[in-house]
């Protein structure tokens, strides 16, 4: 049985996006409906629906930063209940049996993950995201959101949030460490907001100086332009850990240049285009280049709580639906501080 709900929709690879209908499964016993009210944009769902990353399932309901507020609960759901203010990132199934999911890492499941759109579900039907009026998740891929975060904020830290905060975490970010968040986008920002949070020393290594004011703003100590040469010379050997969370192609042997001996350069950015490096930028310096996707479920619960206890929220340009081309645009031109957010009841 299915239910049908207005959504927009890419009808095939780079084409824009239109309103349409699609057909969500009704509740079953471990299921949570979930009546979204926002949704955010993330480059990726950019990146998908126009094939940037590969072949993708058409038509295609991009959305992985899901705010809502749960309207109807399966017979078996013992974590929700009607009227709980909830999200759903970028998972919404997987093995559940792998070692990885089994240590809380569902995002690298050897069984398959299951996305939250452009993906197959376990029942052999395609998954759609979030720019849409409800979504039907097992309640297991989905998180609470604390009330002291309000739900429009709340929906990009589902991505934005947490594929920032997990390698913050997992690389030590905290006092007495040297950080540089190279990017100062829809990523880039909460990177500098969950370091400072952190206790961590926050530099910004953005193309200019134009968004320089937001940064120390937002938490950074420092702000540097990378198209001026100088900030190569005069930051070498400076940082423990730099994230790099943009998608354009980079001289990763230059920011690999900037690291302390042992430090690490994380990527949590996805250029569409490969890198070369040359590998002495590494060896020289036992230094670590890394990647680091999303986070568990656990995990996103956790970095929740976190910004909640922080008030840590995204910075955001709420959107109607119709709206959601022309951002497309403007995220591809920089033209956004810092993350767009379509208010879906426009739908």
């Amino acid at each position: 049985m299915t239910t049908t709900v207005a959504a927009y929709a890419a009808p095939a690879a780079k084409a824009p996006l239109e309103r349409t209908t699609i057909e969500r499964r009704t509740v079953r016993e471990f299921d949570v409906l979930i009546d979204i009210e926002f949704a955010g944009i993330c480059h990726s769902d950019i990146h998908q629906a126009r094939e940037g990353w590969g072949e993708a399932i058409f038509p295609m309901v991009p959305g992985h930063e899901i705010a809502g507020v749960v309207s109807e609960v399966g017979p078996g759901v013992t974590r929700f209940a009607v009227g709980d203010r909830v999200g759903v990132g970028c998972l919404v199934d997987s093995c559940r049996e792998c070692d990885n999911c089994k240590a809380g890492q569902e995002q690298y499941c050897t069984g398959g993950s299951v996305g939250t759109y452009n993906a197959v579900g376990k029942d052999g039907e395609p998954t759609y995201g979030g720019y849409a009026q409800n979504i039907v998740v097992d309640e297991n891929f989905v998180v609470r959101i604390p009330d002291g975060l309000a739900l429009d904020v709340a929906a990009p830290l589902l991505c934005a949030g947490i594929t920032t905060y997990s390698p913050l975490k997992r690389w030590n970010a905290g006092p007495g460490k040297k950080v540089a968040v190279l990017g100062m986008g829809g990523l880039g920002h909460m990177a500098v907001k969950i370091a400072h949070a952190l206790g961590a020393e926050v530099t910004v290594l953005s193309q200019s100086l134009r968004k320089k004011d937001d940064g120390l703003k937002l938490g950074a100590d420092h702000y540097y332009a990378t198209s001026d040469e100088k900030t190569f010379q005069d930051l070498r050997g400076s940082f423990d850990l730099i994230l790099s969370t943009v998608s354009a192609p980079l001289d990763f042997n230059a920011y690999l240049s900037l690291l302390k001996a042992e430090g690490a350069l994380v990527n949590v950015g996805a250029p569409e285009e490969p890198i070369s490096l040359n590998l002495f930028s590494v060896i020289g310096g036992g230094k670590t280049l890394a990647g680091s996707m999303i986070g568990g479920i656990a995990e996103t619960q956790e970095m929740l709580d976190f910004c909640a206890e922080h008030g840590l929220g995204a910075e955001i340009e709420l959107i109607a639906a119709q709206e959601i081309n022309d951002a497309y645009e403007r995220v591809l031109a920089s033209d956004v501080r810092y993350r767009f957010v379509i208010d879906t009841s426009t739908i």
